[in-house]
């Protein structure tokens, strides 16, 4: 939410008299200055004038509601207030746990569909299945158009030990089948995947830095030593953070002793920190590729940054978000929370990698990885903007740049190849994943003894008949086919496709090691390793 500026409107006093107030309230609570205790009862006195006085009646606790976010929003982007509903879900994801019924959901068509069951979770006990649809909660209707993930989060997440019941229409039921299932505890996974992608080489997706992550991370990294990893992928791509203290963690594994992870400078010294690691990690002889995006952010930074300037590993992708800047959670009476940028963080080379920004900018803030795009930076290693008055140095004299995000040590551009019109068109209308979904209800009694994504793929349909029912399928949905076109697309079709059936079919795990087999930045993270590029310590300055 951005300032109204010249807007005329006496509707707008009131809103700005309480955004005043909260200011006042704030800074009244961090400092007891003359002049604060001044301010804070003039503003006191204003909201009084106004509850008493004003021409209209107030909602001063809505007044107040509303005024917060456009306080933060004139300071730096990552300064935001969660009202008491949106922290609770907000701390439930990085906690790691939420109560809810155990299931994974896409809403396609307006109505739920089951994607996958938790074993053990509350829907599984009840019968609950993959490939179910939720038409009814509570008795009452649920699909139609307004359906979407926020609206179904609501009805189906509740307190530990309510109950919902559910309407479910199942292929092989004409009739409604109902299930009241009682809510319990859910783990959120942090690790989408884990799997040995080549003979001595574990692969790890992180799709975020919660209160489980690393233990999930160390259980990972564990599993796959004794399948055999001497050398390991960390894919950060997408993940936009979370609690730094995992990404201390983690970093710490792979590090010697006595070197830098991160440091932090704020305001007060109370603020200023630095944090080395113990010699402890048990990888510190594995060779190590990171993987970042654009979307990489903050505790992925964090983590990357370590691994680079210490030269640990090789960073491999396009240039993360830039985000140095770290928050602390300040708890309000009614249970809100702001989360109030406090310091910025530091690699340890030195550098701050937080991208530009003005207090109040946030749309233009909003609109950097856009102009990322449009000045071809996602294509070309040149096309960065290298700020050369931030030159740093890593551990062994590499030159690396602060001031936006991590720039890569191998440049992997967006892969545009296989991409066309008629891709678009279907990836747009979420056809690929209704077909698979399709596609693996109609299969699901023949597939059910398959167990992992290598023996899916040897008894899924011949590439031409999957296409070809794919386009038929399309074709009927919106879509006519446009062979053209789908040659050009192909191979990026039938893997992505594959990859949805995997997922519908064997859950979450199955999904990656399919979409990886065509992806350039995994492509690139394994020619590094087999070339040994990212074997401690990395002095070469000319990778790319």
């Amino acid at each position: 939410m951005t300032n109204s500026g010249n807007k005329q409107s006496y509707t707008w006093v009131p809103l700005a008299l309480a955004a005043a107030l909260v200011v006042g309230v704030l800074i009244g609570s961090h400092f007891t200055t003359q002049r604060s205790n001044d301010l804070d009862r003039k503003l006191n006195n204003v909201l009084g004038i106004i509850s008493n006085e004003y021409v209209d009646n107030v909602n001063m606790d809505s007044l107040v509601e509303l005024s917060i976010p456009e306080i933060l929003s004139n300071l730096d982007p990552h300064s935001i207030y969660f009202s008491a509903k949106d922290l609770q879900a907000a701390n439930e994801e990085l906690n790691g746990s939420f109560s809810g019924i155990g299931i994974s959901f896409q809403v396609m068509s307006d109505t739920i569909n089951v994607i996958e069951v938790i074993p053990g979770g509350p829907a599984e006990k009840v019968g609950i299945l993959a490939g179910d649809k939720i038409i009814t909660v509570n008795g009452k209707p649920f699909v139609g158009k307004g359906l979407n993930p926020n609206t179904v989060k609501d009805h189906l997440r509740g307190a530990k030990g309510s109950t919902v019941k559910l309407g479910i229409r199942r292929n092989n039921s004409e009739k409604t089948i109902y299930f009241t299932v009682k809510r319990g505890d859910i783990p959120v996974k942090s690790v989408d995947a884990a799997y040995m992608i080549e003979k001595n080489t574990g692969y790890v997706k992180v799709n975020q830095f919660g209160r489980t992550t690393y233990d999930e991370f160390i259980t990972a990294l564990g599993n796959l030593k004794e399948e055999g990893a001497k050398r390991y992928i960390v894919d950060l791509r997408g993940n936009g953070g979370g609690y730094m203290e995992m990404a201390i963690l983690m970093a710490n594994e792979f590090l010697p002793k006595d070197q830098l992870i991160v440091s932090t400078k704020g305001r007060y010294r109370r603020d200023d920190s630095q944090v080395w690691s113990d010699g402890n990690g048990k990888y510190q002889d594995a060779e190590l590729v990171v993987l970042i995006d654009e979307f990489s952010a903050s505790s992925s930074e964090i983590f990357a940054g370590a691994i680079q300037d210490n030269d640990r590993g090789l960073i491999v992708g396009c240039r993360s978000f830039g985000k140095g800047l770290v928050q602390k959670q300040f708890e309000l009476p009614d249970n809100s929370a702001i989360r109030l940028t406090i310091a910025r963080y530091y690699t340890p080379s030195g550098r701050c990698i937080q991208k530009d920004y003005k207090l109040g900018g946030i749309d233009n803030y909003d609109n950097e990885l856009a102009t990322r795009f449009k000045n071809g930076e996602l294509y070309s290693r040149d096309s960065i903007k290298l700020d050369k008055s931030k030159m740093y140095k890593t551990a062994h004299g590499r030159v690396v740049y602060g001031g936006g995000g991590i720039i890569p040590d191998i440049f992997v551009p967006v892969d545009t190849s296989g991409m066309s019109s008629y891709f678009q068109a279907v990836l747009n209308a979420g056809l690929m994943q209704q077909y698979a979904l399709l596609y693996s209800e109609q299969h699901r009694a023949s597939l059910k003894a398959i167990k992992d994504y290598k023996s899916l793929l040897r008894v899924l349909s011949d590439n031409e008949t999957l296409l070809n029912d794919f386009v038929n399928y399309a074709s009927r949905n919106g879509v006519p086919a446009r062979w053209y076109y789908i040659d050009q697309s192909r191979s990026l079709l039938l893997t992505d496709i594959k990859a949805f059936i995997a997922r519908d079919l064997l859950g979450q795990d199955a999904f990656y090691p399919i979409l990886n087999r065509n992806d350039r930045a995994v492509e690139a993270a394994l020619k590094a390793l087999n070339r040994h590029e990212a074997t401690f310590p990395i002095i070469d300055s000319n990778l790319h």
